[in-house]
């Protein structure tokens, strides 16, 4: 090809792929299911019909289930991966996660859950399919064309296991009867990237965007939640019809509950015969706010937790929607029930009332509901991002009852249970984990896959805290309100696809106008830490002179703040060269002065300023403590002349 043709072809090519890319072809699933629950035995038969739209170009010939149930099994791969990790001691104690320790080893056989698979049809044709545990691998008799559908007609038994991890029955802690989470054959993604049945060890998941239709027959005294909206509300009444209605009576010995949730990429569902239901229906066509919890006869407190739950979710919802996007679902639910606190679309199972789980819970709608990451390879852009929401989600709260309701009313301040809720940053705790696991033999990159990494402190640390600080970091190399308006686009190009961590850079550097690939490439893909210096100080010729060095092996643009004896300060901002441009001033009332940028392969930079230096008192190295620099000592010199 001739030189000409070559640059036309090449910027073609690249003209499509940039056009293309918050565009990317997505498959897209329509489950029908009917399931029958034996609440005596906690066995469930099932039928499932799913309708799949291969909308890649590639042809199919295989298709993976997801089996979550036969985890939990003593011997199975959740099983052993939890002992083996448990024989690391890390401060002392076993680094295993506190809810699975063992205890799937000694389940027993009414104890354990599977699920079977009875019969498979591909277009009314049965098709051969194998078990590799917790994956059910389907070679296809006919393969699935591009750009075509294909129903899936399934039939299915399985056994509810004991709680032990997110899904389950009985947890004594919570005292609720089923949290069915992961509990229904779910098909496993395909994207640009290929397959992706990953086996349910512990960590993560990812899903299909579709429709679930899912009708549940169980005994008529239980109670349900779940995702989606109760469609046949009128006949089961229980406050789904209208707020404060009791279950209406039937004769039969089980009652259906029909729900439906669309443009979703699971369905979670919990059932108990003493659960209670709060409504709140938000105004001007907002989502109905359901709160359904495990009834406790005369025991106030536990009403008055779970009520404050519904009334601060009233609260947040405002500033949720205005600082990452709107809650575009009909409903949510916040169900007791499951280990902890555990997301799903339109629905979170959570142990108990404390209202730093509820948010990060929620938020979990936003990064991972509607921004439908693959969990397993950027946990961090899931778990972390989260985390940076209900951080500020909670100051918001808490600065909210404070005026409203007084900043000492204890049943409010007492339900914020996040360990950083009285700290000054918000986001403190978060930097203080990052820093713990920087300086520990135990940090591995963000791109490590979540189920892979070699301790759970060490993937704990990095998808939630280490993620948190890159979106507030973001804001200290691009700006806070250029970080903001990264988030809000980042909700309108990318929701209800499946963004990754180049998709999330790319779009914040449209936006930011500069380039940040130096950022991911540090940040995410190695453990190399930030440590900024004031090296020293001298006068020559009449100039005075700052020396600073970068100790570490991440570079990054520097805030330098000088304050002088008469009180005046000034924001020295030196860019690094990798940005090819500056942040905005973040304070219009602070005099800043932009000096050259910072080459990334220089140790030192020396900063001039007009002013004698006898008249400086203080010289610090990013004053907002933003930019996660591990040893903070040599970052400020106070100067006593």
């Amino acid at each position: 090809m001739n030189k000409l043709f070559i640059l036309l072809f090449l910027f073609v090519a690249a003209h499509k792929f940039s056009m293309a890319q918050s565009d990317r072809w997505q498959q897209r699933v329509k489950y029908t299911m009917s399931i029958d629950v034996d609440a005596n035995s906690n066995r469930f038969t099932g039928k499932q019909k799913l309708a799949y739209t291969n909308n890649s170009p590639d042809v199919l010939s295989k298709v993976f289930y997801h089996l979550y149930f036969n985890a939990f099994q003593p011997n199975s791969s959740m099983d052993v991966r939890s002992q083996e990790l448990g024989k690391t001691l890390i401060n002392g104690r076993q680094d295993w996660d506190g809810r699975v320790k063992d205890r799937i080893s000694k389940l027993k056989e009414d104890e354990i859950g599977y699920q079977k698979i009875i019969s498979l049809k591909m277009n009314g044709i049965a098709q051969p399919f194998k078990y590799h545990e917790t994956i059910l691998e389907v070679n296809l008799t006919k393969s699935i064309a591009p750009k075509s559908t294909i129903v899936l007609d399934m039939e299915f038994e399985a056994q509810v296991p004991l709680q032990v991890r997110r899904s389950g029955r009985d947890n004594p802690t919570t005292g609720v009867r089923y949290s069915m989470s992961q509990w229904y054959p779910k098909l496993c993604e395909y994207d640009y990237e290929g397959w992706h049945p990953t086996p349910y060890v512990a960590c993560e998941f990812y899903g299909v965007w579709g429709d679930f239709d899912v009708t549940i027959a169980i005994d008529k005294t239980y109670k349900l939640g779940g995702s989606g909206v109760l469609a046949n509300a009128a006949d089961i009444g229980w406050g789904y019809d209208s707020p404060g209605t009791e279950l209406k009576p039937i004769t039969l010995p089980k009652r259906t509950w029909h729900f439906i949730a669309n443009n979703v990429h699971d369905f979670m569902w919990a059932a108990d015969p003493d659960y209670k239901h709060l409504v709140r229906k938000m105004p001007n066509g907002g989502p109905t706010l359901n709160v359904i919890y495990n009834y406790k006869d005369g025991d106030a407190k536990n009403d008055e937790a779970w009520t404050a739950v519904a009334d601060a979710a009233v609260i947040a919802l405002s500033f949720i929607e205005s600082h990452f996007g709107k809650y575009p679902y009909p409903q949510y639910s916040f169900i007791h029930g499951g280990d902890g606190g555990m997301e799903y679309p339109m629905a979170t199972l959570l142990s108990g009332p404390g209202l730093g789980t509820v948010f990060h819970e929620w938020m979990h709608s936003w990064y991972q509901m509607m921004l439908g990451t693959n969990e397993s390879m950027y946990a961090w852009m899931d778990e972390g991002f989260t985390e940076y929401a209900s951080d500020l989600v909670e100051g918001y709260y808490r600065d909210k009852v404070s005026r409203v309701k007084g900043a000492t009313n204890p049943a409010y301040i007492k339900s914020l249970d996040s360990a950083a809720a009285l700290l000054p940053l918000e986001h403190n705790g978060n930097y203080k984990s990052y820093y713990y696991i920087a300086k520990s033999d135990y940090e591995e990159p963000l791109t490590t896959h979540a189920d892979h990494f070699n301790t759970n402190v060490g993937y704990s640390v990095a998808a939630y805290s280490k993620g948190c600080v890159f979106m507030e970091q973001l804001g200290y190399i691009v700006g806070a309100a250029v970080r903001d308006k990264i988030l809000l686009e980042y909700y309108k190009e990318w929701r209800f696809k499946h963004p990754n961590a180049s998709d999330l850079v790319k779009l914040s550097e449209d936006i930011s106008g500069l380039k940040l690939d130096w950022y991911k490439e540090y940040w995410c893909n190695t453990t190399k830490k930030i440590d900024y210096a004031i090296d020293s100080l001298w006068e020559e010729n009449g100039v005075s002179k700052i020396r600073l060095r970068k100790i570490g092996q991440m570079p990054m643009p520097v805030d330098l703040q000088l304050t002088f004896k008469d009180g005046a300060t000034e924001l020295h901002y030196v860019p690094l060269n990798l940005m090819f441009g500056e942040k905005p001033a973040e304070d219009k009332n602070q005099n800043r002065i932009v000096h050259e940028e910072w080459r990334w392969t220089h140790p030192t930079y020396i900063v001039e300023l007009k002013h004698r230096l006898t008249d400086l008192k203080k010289a610090e190295i990013d004053p907002t403590k933003r930019m996660a620099d591990t040893d903070q000592k040599n970052n400020i010199l106070e100067l006593n002349w």
